[in-house]
């Protein structure tokens, strides 16, 4: 299955989707962290960054992340890490029962969102 066309990026992706927490621990020039908590049946939509990369870092719950260029997915849990480098479109999803907490560390360079569908 070929990846989704992008759409016009946007610097701020929140209302683009719903979570069940939002906080921001960091904010500098071409760096952040932010902290996410999802429900089971919330997701992170398909998208991608142009510049930054997204370092996925699970607190509690189970992640799923899906990737593609090449298509894969990734299970990662508790103390686990994966980064997704520039321009490689991905969707994250709770995988497990309860809600799943992530940290997600973006940079370095000049944040987008770019929606894929």
């Amino acid at each position: 299955m070929p990846s989704p066309a992008p759409k016009e990026a946007v610097t701020d992706a929140s209302h683009l989707y719903e979570v069940e927490r939002r906080a921001r621990h960091c904010e500098r020039p071409g760096f952040r962290i932010t902290e996410l908590t999802l429900s089971p049946a919330q997701t992170v939509p398909w998208h991608t960054h142009t510049n930054v990369s997204d370092t996925f870092y699970v607190l509690e719950g189970a992640m799923r992340l899906f990737v593609q260029n090449p298509k894969e997915t990734i299970e990662l849990k508790p103390g686990q890490i994966y980064q997704v480098v520039p321009g490689r479109p991905h969707l994250v999803t709770n995988a497990g029962a309860g809600s799943m907490t992530f940290l997600v560390l973006q940079g370095v360079g000049e944040y987008d969102y770019v929606p894929m569908v």
